[in-house]
Formats: C-alpha cells, sequence, structure tokens
C-alpha cells in the first residue's frame, strides 16, 4: 500500500485538467517515471511555479472537477511519480476519479464549506496531512492548529487502495 499523507499543495482553481496535470506531449514517455518532471507544468495560476511548489509534496487540495479533460492515465501517473498519492477536492471528473483509485490512489471528496475552511485557515502555511484509512479521518495540521475532516470512500475504493491498485487487486483474487 502506498503511503497517503504528507505536506499539503493548495491549488485554489477548480477545473484543473488532465492536460494541465501532464500535457499531452508527454504522452509518449514510456514509464511513470519520466512523467514526473512535468507535472503541473502548463498550470497557470498567478505565483505557482510548478518544479519548485511541487517538490516534497505529498497531498493537493483543489477545488471542484479536479482531473476534467481528457481521460488519460498518465495523469494519475504523473501525480504517483511525484509521490502525491492523494488529492482533495469538491469534485473530480468521472474518469480521472476512476483512474486514481485503478492505480491505488484516493480521490478525496469534501464540500465546498470544508474546502473554503481549508484554503481560509491552511494555504500559505507549512501544513501537513495525514490519512487514517481506518477511521475514515483527514488530519490536516499547520503549527498548533489542526482540524479533522471525514474520509469516505466506498468498499471497492478501499479495497482499491488497500491493494495498491486494480492490478493487484485482481491479480491477487483472479
Amino acid at each position: 500500500m502506498k503511503t497517503f499523507g504528507g505536506t499539503v499543495l493548495f491549488l485554489d482553481r477548480s477545473d484543473i485538467n488532465t492536460d494541465e496535470i501532464i500535457p499531452a506531449k508527454y504522452l509518449t514517455e514510456h514509464t511513470k517515471e519520466a512523467l514526473k518532471p512535468y507535472l503541473l507544468e502548463d498550470l497557470k495560476i498567478p505565483g505557482f511555479e510548478p518544479a519548485r511548489d511541487t517538490a516534497g509534496i505529498g497531498v493537493i487540495v483543489s477545488r471542484a472537477n479536479f482531473g476534467c479533460g481528457s481521460s488519460r492515465e498518465h495523469a494519475p501517473w504523473a501525480l504517483e511519480a511525484k509521490g502525491i498519492h492523494i488529492v482533495i477536492a469538491e469534485s473530480f471528473a468521472r474518469i480521472f476519479r476512476q483512474n486514481m483509485y485503478n492505480c491505488g490512489m484516493i480521490a478525496a471528496e469534501l464540500p465546498p464549506a470544508s474546502l473554503d475552511l481549508l484554503f481560509r485557515e491552511f494555504a500559505g502555511a507549512k501544513t501537513t496531512l495525514e490519512v487514517d484509512l481506518k477511521a475514515g479521518a483527514l488530519q490536516v495540521t499547520a503549527g498548533d492548529k489542526g482540524r479533522s475532516f471525514p474520509l469516505v470512500l466506498k468498499d471497492f475504493e478501499r479495497a482499491l487502495v488497500k491493494a495498491g491498485g486494480w492490478v493487484e487487486y485482481a491479480a491477487a483474487r483472479y
């Protein structure tokens, strides 16, 4: 099972699409690791510098409709190669969300009010997040400030995460 949690990168924008997560010109790469340097290369948010801001990150917190656009596994692969195994947003594009779970990663949904609170209280601070799969909780901390949020996973999503992804899940059962 992958490690879930770590330092949080806040991307305060909705509709971050798969072409911004990993530009199409890199889809000919032959390994996940080869995608790593190009993660979020085309994402335009004032003050955001992909190479600098994604270094050492384990979690992304964003807004609605994360992973929209072209359906490709390369977007979760690029996140995985960079060590980002959980993305938290209000909602996800259907295929991107399933690709995250197929890769043994988590696409956690929180309501807009919870995301507003996260951005208001934690964005701009060195923030970490811990995932407790057993308890179904996300624990966010920055200095002496902390908040807990529910992590709601369907049984099959939890099984894929615990197995490490679809391939590992199928190999253990079929």
